[in-house]
């Protein structure tokens, strides 16, 4: 009885879980990343993963922008 409240539960979660209404900001993402890795790779941090939307105009733009301002910031940390 226990695994089927269970797997009811799941399944109304996953269910739930649907695209709709759901957009992703590739500016706010592309900046975030770009920022992260910038940062990273100046202070020599770690790696960095990221979404990699790389064939998205918007996300390369911010990815740009977030890096150059990422490097600025960890330059002037030091």
């Amino acid at each position: 009885m226990n695994k089927y409240v269970l797997a009811l539960c799941c399944s109304v979660l996953l269910i739930s879980c649907g695209d709709s209404g759901f957009t992703t900001d590739w500016s706010d993402s592309g900046y975030s990343d770009g920022y992260a890795v910038g940062y990273n790779t100046t202070c020599e941090i770690r790696g960095t993963l990221v979404e990699g939307n790389w064939d998205n105009q918007e996300y390369m733009e911010a990815y740009n922008a977030g890096y150059s301002d990422g490097a600025a910031d960890c330059r002037r940390s030091k």
